[in-house]
């Protein structure tokens, strides 16, 4: 049996909007992306919704105001979480497991 593996998928792209799914996650990884993207300079609207709460996978829902492409911000999301789990480490990470 093949393993499943997280992935992004590209539901739907227009010049100011996009969906993505995001197989193998649930609310946790969807509200941190748009909690970030709502943020951002020129979003006009992040929110997610998951079609059905037993076997729905989040969609992700990113909109500008067209002067800025929403798959830029995305990656700049994706690149603050990593920054964001990095200072986590720094601070949390050499205390871990210690009483």
């Amino acid at each position: 049996m093949e393993s499943e593996k997280k992935k992004l998928v590209l539901k739907k792209k227009a010049p100011n909007r996009i969906e993505l799914i995001l197989r193998g996650e649930d609310h946790t990884m969807a509200n941190l992306i748009v909690k970030l993207a709502i943020r951002k300079e020129h979003v006009t609207y992040a929110a997610y919704r998951i079609d059905h709460p037993l076997v729905g996978e989040p969609i992700v829902i990113i909109a500008t105001d067209g002067k800025r492409d929403p798959l830029e911000v995305l990656k700049e999301v994706m690149m603050d979480i990593v920054r964001l789990s990095d200072e986590f480490l720094e601070k949390f990470g050499a205390t871990a497991g210690k009483s």
